[in-house]
């Protein structure tokens, strides 16, 4: 039988064994692979995957009635189905857009407006990782991830947040510090999760340790180059990329002018073991049905030797 972890390990759950231990040094190595201070940043390492992440976040911030902004899928957002990634609170989290994000910009709207800031780098953290995108975690609150895509880890999720210290700010008492970390932890556990799962714990522990070797950014900066290089040769075919090109790891094909639906050429691909994205995009009036997009992304076709 295997031992059940219930939730972090610490003073209200002393935990000495080895799964205790797994979970801490991936805490630790989570830190490590994404360049952050632990006196600042902390991390969950126990959700499932990206969508319960996401809604242990919000679980553990957000009161009855908050309300959030962000992202609505035509527009690249989440497909996550309590996901309407900016909050009132304030949260963005982008599925089909290839170009890097502007977080300093956000970070001024969310002051603004009082709110704070998510980012949901699910699909670029391994870019992230190997500093080979822009880093959410200069300006966001919370930062929440999968671990199966560009970071090439098991299905699983992490939650970062800040803690310690806030930064001086008018109207604000002395000495505030963040309180993320105990909202954060209880809602993964017990709140929305049982015990978490130790074998997705120790897989994305040796992950985390391989995304912090020169091999890993050597692949990271691999997959950015296959994707401009994808994105070039089917412009000079003629087709038509949504913003003429691409900054991180997938390219957003507009099918329009070939009078194609993203739904067809995904099936055709399918049947050709070509694995794509059927894409909703602004303009599309259902992100069920959508319209002439489709993205295809390089990290798989980059591990597996593409050069």
């Amino acid at each position: 039988m295997g031992k059940l972890l219930p939730g972090i390990s610490g003073p209200r759950n002393p935990r000495p064994d080895r799964e205790g231990k797994t979970s801490a040094m991936q805490r630790s190595r989570a830190l490590e692979a994404f360049h952050v201070d632990p006196t600042k940043w902390g991390v969950n390492v126990q959700p499932y995957s990206g969508s319960p992440a996401n809604f242990a976040a919000y679980t553990a911030v957000l009161e009855p009635h908050d309300r959030i902004m962000g992202l609505d899928l035509p527009s690249g957002g989440s497909f996550d189905p309590w996901v309407l990634h900016i909050w009132g609170k304030e949260d963005f989290s982008y599925h089909a857009y290839p170009r890097d994000w502007d977080y300093k910009r956000f970070r001024s709207v969310a002051d603004k407006c009082g709110a704070l800031l998510l980012c949901d780098m699910a699909h670029i953290s391994g870019l992230v990782a190997a500093q080979e995108a822009a880093n959410p975690f200069e300006y966001c609150d919370i930062v929440t991830t999968t671990t199966h895509k560009s970071l090439r880890g098991p299905r699983a999720g992490m939650i970062f947040y800040r803690k310690g210290p806030k930064p001086p700010k008018k109207g604000q008492p002395e000495n505030t510090v963040y309180d993320f970390e105990d909202k954060v932890n209880f809602a993964v556990f017990p709140s929305l999760q049982g015990g978490p799962h130790n074998h997705q714990i120790g897989a994305l522990a040796v992950a985390l340790k391989q995304v912090q070797t020169p091999g890993f950014k050597a692949y990271a900066k691999q997959v950015k180059a296959n994707a401009v290089a994808l994105g070039n040769f089917l412009m000079g075919k003629g087709y038509k990329l949504v913003t003429e090109g691409t900054e991180n790891h997938l390219v957003l094909w507009d099918l329009r002018p070939l009078g194609l639906t993203g739904n067809k050429v995904e099936k055709l691909c399918d049947l050709a073991n070509i694995t794509v994205n059927k894409n909703a995009v602004f303009g599309d009036s259902s992100a069920l049905a959508p319209g002439g997009y489709l993205s295809a992304g390089t990290p798989a076709m980059t591990s597996r030797g593409l050069v």
